[in-house]
């Protein structure tokens, strides 16, 4: 039997979906990424759920790709499958609550972007590290830029710097950093089990609009430039220096 990643429960109209695999950070690994939307799928049709919590185990919501599948090429289907699990988030006809308290790097944070409202706990990390890697955010972009200030993008893109929940929150990454990442969650929680399922269900494509169609337009695109970069010389070396845990050859002494 493959190994469980992903929890599945429900409790009183939510569905609680937990990344449960702490060994590699919650990586995208292909059979994370499968279950994942195995249990989104289930939430989405059972009529019973009003919402769906997106939450992990362990002290990282999401470390992104899996560098070591990364590392043995083929990343074109990686890419696809990441776009395919962000838009199934995006589109899913009922809200997706993020609730975080961990580290969040690259692709996890489309993820988090992807999210319909996020809250964040003290615990809580971000960077967009691509830069670092000989890569770029681009898939994730899809669903980040739209939530973020420009010049914050540019800075945290570019950089790969290492920010917190206030920040994440002030540049509109997330929607509240909280001091208690259970009591926080449970409120918005709360709010959605009193609201109406028809005015959620017909809410949501509203606040989703413009996204779904810049992924309609330009996932492929991006797909492909994810593609390439990965599969450079480059990147190889980042990805090699990350999993060494050494400095990459072009890093300024």
């Amino acid at each position: 039997m493959a190994d469980q990643l992903v929890q599945y429960s429900t409790d009183r109209g939510i569905a609680r979906v937990a990344l449960d695999s702490p060994r590699n950070r919650n990586a995208l690994s292909t059979a994370l990424i499968t279950q994942l939307t195995e249990a989104l799928t289930t939430a989405a049709d059972d009529e019973t759920v009003r919402a769906v919590e997106l939450t992990h185990t362990g002290s990282t919501f999401c470390a992104g790709a899996d560098l070591s599948e990364a590392s043995q090429g083929g990343m074109t289907a990686g890419a696809e499958r990441l776009i395919a699990l962000l838009t199934l988030i995006v589109a899913l006809p009922k809200p997706v609550v993020g609730s975080i308290d961990g580290h969040v790097r690259a692709g996890g944070l489309g993820l988090v972007g992807a999210c319909d409202i996020v809250m964040a706990g003290p615990a809580s990390t971000f960077a967009f590290t691509e830069v670092k890697l000989g890569l770029a955010a681009a898939v994730i972009s899809l669903t980040t830029l739209p939530r973020m200030d420009p010049r914050a993008a540019s800075r945290y893109y570019l950089t790969g710097e290492t920010f917190d929940a206030a920040t994440a929150a002030r540049i509109g990454l997330i929607t509240e950093a909280v001091e208690d990442i259970d009591a926080g969650t449970l409120a918005v929680l709360d709010r959605l089990r009193a609201a109406s399922p028809q005015g959620l269900r017909e809410t949501k494509p509203l606040l989703t609009a413009a996204v779904r169609a810049d992924l309609d337009a330009r996932a492929s695109a991006l797909a492909e430039l994810s593609a390439r970069l990965f599969a450079s010389d480059e990147a190889a070396e980042g990805m090699a220096a990350f999993l060494q845990k050494r400095p990459p050859s072009w890093a300024a002494e």
